[in-house]
Order: structure tokens, then sequence, then C-alpha cells
């Protein structure tokens, strides 16, 4: 009896949910991240960005395609959402326009590419929080 019991008890220790933790000091570190857009003619799309972290929120800067994949996502303006090994089911996606300066000057400061890629044409810049 006290096997079977303890048998089951490290199941329900297995078996039990792993909560991602939000934690942008920690996505700070991360050079990407995965968000998923659902289209209507297209389906589902995860989408590869770079990210900063400012003031303790999460930004991410978008190029036309993948401003374009927002703008239709019918899940608009929630998105999933995968960095540093964790899935977030829901987070917020919201314009943040005011910020696109110090977003571009951030994402110039942490990525050596951006030497060239600051020149692409960048239409959104967004604040990802989860829901």
């Amino acid at each position: 009896m006290r096997r079977l019991f303890l048998a089951l008890f490290a199941l329900t220790l297995t078996a039990a949910p792993a909560f991602a933790a939000w934690d942008p000091a920690a996505f700070s570190k991360q050079e990407t991240l995965e968000f998923l857009t659902t289209a209507a003619d297209e389906g589902e799309h995860w989408s590869t960005v770079w990210l900063v972290v400012l003031d303790g929120q999460v930004y991410i800067r978008l190029g036309g395609r993948a401003a374009d994949r927002i703008e239709a996502n019918t899940t608009k303006p929630i998105v999933k959402l995968r960095i540093a090994g964790q899935e977030f089911e829901a987070v917020n996606a919201t314009p943040a326009p005011e910020q696109a300066a110090a977003v571009a000057k951030a994402m110039h400061e942490k990525y050596w590419s951006d030497v060239f890629i600051q020149y692409f044409n960048h239409p959104l810049t967004m604040r990802l929080t989860p829901q």
C-alpha cells in the first residue's frame, strides 16, 4: 500500500502542469522570440523576430511582412508566443509607435547586424504583455 501511495504521489508531481513565467528581465538576454498569427487565407504562421526590453516591457520591431501578418491576425491583438524555451498562449501585441525611436536605438545597441537592418522599413513597433 505504501508503494502504491508513493507511486501515485510521484505521478502527481511529474504530471503537474508547468506554467510559464513572464520575466522580461530574463527575456532581455534572448536574441529572438517567435509569435503565432492566424490569417483567414493562410492559417497559422510562426514569425521569428528580435526583441528588446525597455523599462521592464518587451518590445518587437516588425518589418513589412510581419506587420502585415499582425494586421491580418484573426486573433488580434492576441498572439501565441515562444521565448526562452517557454510558450505563452495569450499575449497582447499592441502597437507602441511612441516607443519606435527608443526601440530602434535599443535594437541597434543589442544586435550588431542592425548596422544594416536599421535601413529596412519597420512600420510597426509593438509592446508584448501577457493577458
